[in-house]
């Protein structure tokens, strides 16, 4: 076999394993009852909040496109035989989410983008250079997100005593231990990297500016949920501080897919103080994860 073909069957293996999972986790979910009790209850101007929240999915999906066809066009230029082109770069994302569910820390996300970019380049360059380049910019990707998480949900977190006081020392000192490694990881970045690629401090702060923007969305859409589903009702700035704080939490806390979805549930109890805002997270989960997973076996490319 050659290697298109191979990568084919990884392509669509990791599919249908991520599709078994999502099965798997649909079929054995418990809360049906609390989440139809929570719908039922719901009036024209919560679901109108819960189709907005919906609709800011391709939303959520096209900004990470947008950091993705950032960090491979401007930070590796050698791959010059197909440029990464923003519908690519989408395709790729919605793709990498199956891949991501199925794998510790969603660790599988940037090596499966890497599958469909070896698909896609000519078969003179080498798959080696292809998958260096992708993981090198996946760091890179990984490493800006994340700053912007602990970054603004570390500001938050400092006009949020009440949450504070439900944190232990322990926790705080991981997160300026998190942030202490993510300050040292990026400001090296560039020298470490360059064999790879070009990394340079404008395409760094690039890329967390456009993970702010991505972590603005997700918070406008929990906040969306939170306002349909529960009964709580929070001025806009109480809500986002406290989607920051929860996003935070859920980043620092350590988690695999399995069982992501109860930790989800578990910080959104605590930061928003209501049992629904657990269900809320589950929806929020369906949607920005269930959602790109099965619309990605429509906009895949036909062979």
């Amino acid at each position: 076999m050659d290697k298109k073909t191979v990568l084919h069957i990884v392509e669509w293996g990791i599919a249908l394993a991520a599709c078994v999972w999502l099965v798997w986790k649909i079929a054995t979910y418990e809360d049906y009852a609390a989440l139809g009790e929570c719908l039922r209850a719901m009036g024209c101007k919560e679901w109108g909040a819960l189709a907005l929240a919906l609709a800011l999915m391709p939303v959520n999906m096209a900004l990470e496109a947008w950091r993705w066809y950032s960090l491979m066009n401007e930070g590796v230029k050698e791959l010059k035989s197909e440029r990464l082109s923003f519908r690519e770069a989408q395709r790729q994302v919605y793709y990498s989410k199956m891949a991501g569910v199925i794998t510790p820390w969603r660790l599988g996300e940037y090596p499966a983008r890497g599958v469909l970019m070896n698909e896609s380049q000519e078969s003179g360059v080498k798959s080696q250079d292809v998958w260096s380049k992708v993981l090198s910019m996946g760091v890179v990707g990984s490493a800006t997100m994340t700053a912007a998480i602990v970054g603004t949900g570390a500001f938050a977190l400092a006009f949020s005593p009440s949450v504070l006081a439900l944190l232990e020392d322990s926790y705080l000192y991981a997160l300026m231990a998190v942030m202490a490694v993510l300050a040292i990881g990026l400001y090296f970045a560039p020298q470490a990297l360059r064999k790879w690629a070009e990394v340079n401090g404008t395409l760094l702060w690039k890329s967390i500016a456009q993970s702010v923007l991505r972590l603005a969305c997700w918070c406008v859409q929990l906040g969306l949920v939170i306002f349909a589903l529960s009964s709580l009702r929070y001025d806009v700035m109480t809500l986002l501080r406290l989607s920051f704080i929860y996003y935070l939490l859920v980043t620092i806390t350590p988690n695999v897919p399995i069982v992501e979805v109860g930790v989800r549930g578990a910080w959104a109890i605590a930061v928003f103080g209501t049992m629904n805002a657990a269900l809320a997270g589950v929806l929020l989960w369906v949607i920005n994860t269930l959602l790109p997973c099965i619309i990605w076996l429509f906009i895949r490319k036909k062979e």
